[in-house]
């Protein structure tokens, strides 16, 4: 089945965790309600790592940040955008938006829509079938 993620990195201050955990979890009840597939918000643990380009780097994070990674999965692009408009006309969602009391600059937020091209719970679903059938 073909899937579509929205994406998105977000440099926060450590101190305000907290209170970006409390909007997440408010947005993750609100995509989930509107029929998001799957909704994660996650923050840096290990990014200072030898290779590649790190997070922190290309986002110029500062001592006292950490990076946020989060995405939200939807059935398709299609399925993303009629959701999308619905969590944007939510009235639980546009209390949380007010760019003022953010706990984050919104304008070095990254964000993007991704067509998956690996499926890996998918891929373990078959793989298991494929088990179950042979025993």
């Amino acid at each position: 089945m073909p899937a579509y993620v929205d994406g998105y990195v977000v440099p926060i201050p450590t101190r305000n965790l907290p209170a970006y955990r409390r909007i997440a979890r408010v947005a993750a009840k609100v995509w989930l309600e509107h029929g998001a597939l799957d909704y994660q918000e996650c923050a840096g643990d290990d990014l200072a790592v030898a290779f590649g380009a790190t997070f922190p780097r290309p986002l110029k994070v500062k001592r006292n940040e950490t990076v946020v990674f989060a995405w939200v999965r939807f059935r398709s692009r299609a399925h993303r955008d009629r959701i999308n408009r619905k969590v944007m006309a939510d009235p639980r969602l546009l209390a949380l938006c007010n760019p003022q009391s953010t706990p984050f600059d919104p304008a070095r937020m990254l964000y993007g829509g991704f067509r998956v091209i690996v499926d890996g719970p998918a891929a373990a679903v078959r793989i298991r079938r494929r088990r179950a059938a042979a025993a």
